[in-house]
């Protein structure tokens, strides 16, 4: 069986011109990254309005769902069925890359290419959002530094430095040291670049002009009297947009099949909104008949965001939902180890679907879209494990279409697009969870009662206290992002399945007033993950002629 990588280098790639072509692109339009990249000039060329569909899934588990995987082979399905599809993806981060979870390339015969590429640095777009951000965090040091003229208070500074890397070491750090023209000592840390609110305000940005407006608005800490600093009070905005400049055009690549995929922007969904840019999916709504795109992690997080925060600022309004379930991670979710699912387990099966249940319920009750679900079948699922499957969505009226698009691409993702287009021509009334005007912990009370299924949630007094400051301040009129660990509906990762009876506990709120919401830290969530005992990284390499192996 060959690995992803070799499936991805062992295919026929179409010049990115003439893949432009297909998606109603000319010369003019693009700005070439080489024979198989491509930058989408702004504005970018218009068109009609295509359907707007989004692939989600249930609870990850260690057993993997191919969310990814499923949305590129549902558009190369579409394709194949003779409608006019362009994907919309994040871009992947060096972190999770080298580190354990993998690339947000698709695998097997869904795959976006150049998968390499993709994989690694891209078009800069990660290192030009890093620059910008720790170019506001060197002005905000020597602003200081250069006699403090606003009275910012050391103590008080919020803004991070990043790096899109997976290390702890820098979580928690002191700089500064030494004093004299070596800074003025001060606890600091590092976020990883996905979390980043320089990342979050690119894909919420709807052009130059609006992503300089936001930049400006970002805080990154308070005066001595309590109030906010601003990117802006500090004259960064200018030169972090000018950093931007080219990252905020997106990026044209192929699937395997042909399919025109734009990849762009790549917040984590479990610390940030999880979403790729809202002028990457209105520029494939332009270009397409359908656009189909996807949200990180499961449904509670990724969908969540896309709908509360994403679709509520860009206007977008969805006309169908795919939710991506595996047999294998449902017997995960009714208490199966990973080595135990090669095996029939009916009864484990059902214990486990209640999760994929809850976040079907959810699409159709909370946010009320026409929704199907897709199996990612594996050789090893039985046909009364899928009646299984089959049985329970049907009480809850979705219907159930097995996908095996990683062995057979766009062909096996044909029934998938058929449903689709199907469940996309139906009315549907779309809403949100919340409503922006209600007080910051009524809204996140309604997103763990709604969506996760929670019975409440606790604060700690720090929350507390930062939620008065932001209530005082007039930040309460904004949508909220839940950070929080995505491998339960709770904030405690054991907790498999479908939960009941938790209460979720918000340890600290903190305002990102350039992307335009508050963000609430659950649990033990972090920032800047770390590398597992075995990274993947050291399983990579590349030969004289610059062959890359070990990437998946």
């Amino acid at each position: 069986m060959k690995s992803d990588i070799e499936i991805a280098q062992s295919a026929k790639m179409l010049p990115i011109l003439e893949i432009a072509k297909r998606a109603g692109l000319t010369e003019e339009d693009i700005e070439y990254y080489g024979k198989y990249k491509a930058k989408i000039s702004l504005p970018a060329k218009t068109g009609g309005e295509g359907k707007l569909i989004l692939v989600t899934a249930i609870t990850p588990t260690a057993a993997g769902e191919g969310k990814t995987t499923t949305t590129i082979g549902l558009a190369d399905g579409l394709s194949r069925i003779g409608k006019r599809a362009v994907v919309a993806l994040r871009e992947p981060s060096l972190g999770p890359v080298f580190g354990i979870k993998g690339g947000a390339a698709g695998g097997g015969y869904a795959q976006v290419v150049p998968m390499e590429d993709i994989n690694l640095h891209f078009t800069g777009d990660f290192h030009a959002i890093g620059a910008a951000n720790n170019l506001l965090a060197a002005m905000l040091d020597n602003h200081i530094f250069q006699g403090n003229s606003l009275g910012i208070d050391p103590e008080q500074i919020t803004w991070k430095r990043c790096v899109d890397m997976n290390d702890r070491q820098l979580r928690h750090v002191e700089d500064g040291l030494g004093g004299g023209k070596n800074g003025v000592p001060r606890a600091d840390g590092f976020d990883i670049t996905v979390a980043s609110e320089v990342m979050a305000v690119l894909c919420l940005a709807s052009s130059l002009s609006d992503l300089k407006a936001r930049l400006s608005r970002i805080i990154v800490g308070y005066t001595y009297e309590g109030k906010p600093v601003t990117a802006g009070d500090l004259k960064a905005a200018g030169a972090m947009c000018a950093l931007l400049k080219d990252a905020i055009k997106p990026n044209l690549v192929q699937t395997l099949e042909g399919t025109p995929a734009i990849v762009h922007g790549g917040p984590f969904a479990n610390i940030a909104h999880g979403c790729n840019s809202v002028i990457a999916t209105k520029t494939a709504l332009r270009l397409g008949e359908y656009a189909i795109t996807e949200a990180g992690f499961g449904a509670d997080l990724g969908a969540e965001k896309f709908f509360d925060i994403k679709c509520r600022f860009a206007g977008l309004k969805p006309r169908a939902v795919v939710v991506v379930a595996t047999v294998r991670a449902l017997k995960m979710h009714g208490g199966l180890s990973k080595e135990e699912l090669a095996k029939e387990d009916v009864c484990a099966l059902k214990a486990g679907l209640p999760n994929l249940l809850r976040h079907v319920k959810n699409m159709k009750e909370v946010y009320r879209l026409p929704t199907v679900v897709a199996v990612n079948r594996f050789p090893t699922d039985t046909d009364a494990e899928i009646e299984s499957v089959i049985a329970a969505c049907r009480e809850l009226g979705v219907n159930v279409v097995l996908s095996t698009v990683w062995a057979e691409g766009g062909k096996g993702g044909e029934a998938l697009a058929r449903e689709v287009v199907r469940l996309a021509e139906e009315e549907n009334d779309f809403s949100y969870c919340y409503d922006t005007e209600l007080p910051i912990k009524e809204k996140i009370e309604r997103i763990v009662k709604r969506v996760y299924g929670g019975e409440g949630v606790a604060y700690t007094e720090e929350a507390e206290r930062e939620i008065a400051r932001l209530t005082a301040l007039g930040f309460t009129n904004t949508p909220v992002c839940m950070a929080k660990t995505q491998y339960s509906f709770s904030d405690d990762q054991k907790l498999l399945g479908a939960p009941v009876g938790f209460t979720v506990t918000v340890r600290s709120v903190k305002i990102s007033a350039g992307a335009g919401f508050l963000v609430a830290l659950t649990g033990n969530i972090l920032t800047m993950p770390g590398l597992p005992k075995v990274p993947a990284a050291e399983k990579i390499d590349v030969d004289d002629a610059g062959k890359i192996t070990g990437l998946f």
